[in-house]
């Protein structure tokens, strides 16, 4: 009998330590404070190259011809985009050099005018690195990539045309299916005698261009 009553006791003292440790209504959390709303999301406007492989462009900027000084330079292109690593590109482009040091200090005329314009036409191959993204505010995302380039051509300079190799680096931005600019950077290199000893001229440019796909 003494067993019996001490284990009603005790199931008596368990079932109160239940209702004392259950959360009443007011306790329990709403609904609404127990679901995560997730933030809205953003929607992004993302630009890809056309379909098409073609791309012509126009550039922009300032070369650097080794004791000519330095110079605005207009230059276009015609690329075939062979894949999405690799392009093929054929380039002309043009600017005029000043007198040497020597010229002005001396008041000699080594060049006319016509033969102070440099012309040069090159092949080269590219090949594109560090695909990415890159953002305008929240609701622009516009592809780009870093390219590295390089091949061979010629350069027309005081009346000689003289074997050029051009390397070159740049950074392209896709802003729209069809349009894409970049900025680059080339060396056009060539051997030279034309100040009385033969070395090799290194002519650095510095651009920006505009192109489209077709």
């Amino acid at each position: 009998m003494e067993n019996r009553l001490q284990c009603v006791l005790l199931v008596g003292l368990l079932a109160g330590g239940l209702a004392l440790s259950a959360p009443n209504d007011e306790q329990r959390p709403s609904a609404a404070e127990e679901v995560i709303t997730p933030p809205k999301r953003t929607e992004i406007d993302l630009a890809n190259i056309d379909a098409w492989d073609v791309e012509i462009g126009i550039e922009y900027g300032m070369m650097n011809v080794e004791d000519f000084g330095t110079n605005p330079i207009l230059s276009g292109y015609l690329a075939y985009h062979v894949s999405e690593d690799f392009f093929i590109q054929a380039g002309y482009g043009q600017t005029d050099t000043e007198p040497t040091s020597f010229e002005r200090l001396s008041g000699a005329t080594l060049l006319t005018d016509d033969q102070r314009q440099l012309q040069y036409y090159d092949l080269t191959v590219g090949v594109n690195l560090l695909p990415g993204e890159g953002f305008v505010w929240d609701k622009w995302a516009f592809n780009s990539s870093f390219y590295l380039i390089g091949g061979v051509g010629s350069t027309n300079f005081a009346d000689d045309n003289r074997f050029t190799v051009t390397w070159g680096a740049g950074y392209r931005i896709v802003l729209r299916d069809w349009l894409a600019i970049k900025f680059e950077f080339r060396d056009h290199f060539y051997d030279i005698d034309l100040l009385g000893e033969n070395k090799t001229s290194h002519n650095l440019s510095y651009r920006i261009g505009i192109s489209g796909f077709f």
